[in-house]
């Protein structure tokens, strides 16, 4: 459970975790902050997942599918990470919630 105050404190920081490379905002913003922490992982994982995504759809037929179906399910996280995070909740994201708990230091659960 997370400290009522930490989470006010940092909503929007951990919500601007899910937009891509900015996952650095509350990772260097707020780095004592195990609520911004938690999001700033998840959003790490994602970009990472996004960046893999963009080179799969550079290949040709299969990759345009698969890849473009990709990119809608990583929408489709970022738009649920972001809703958490501005809910005040410590979700783990479907598939990649694991990974980012995998980082150490008050990672998702």
């Amino acid at each position: 459970m997370a400290d009522p105050k930490d989470v006010e404190q940092n909503k929007a920081l951990a919500a601007i975790g899910y937009l891509g490379i900015l996952f650095l905002v509350p990772m260097l913003a707020a780095p004592k902050s195990p609520f911004a922490q938690f999001h700033a992982k998840q959003g790490m994982v994602l970009f990472i997942a996004a960046i893999i995504m963009s080179v799969i759809l550079a290949i040709p037929f299969i990759g345009w599918v698969v890849g473009g179906i990709g990119e809608v399910f990583i929408l489709i996280l970022m738009i649920m990470g972001i809703l958490n995070a501005v809910n005040g909740q410590e979700k783990p994201l479907p598939v990649i919630g694991k990974f980012a708990g995998q980082m150490g230091g008050g990672a998702p659960k």
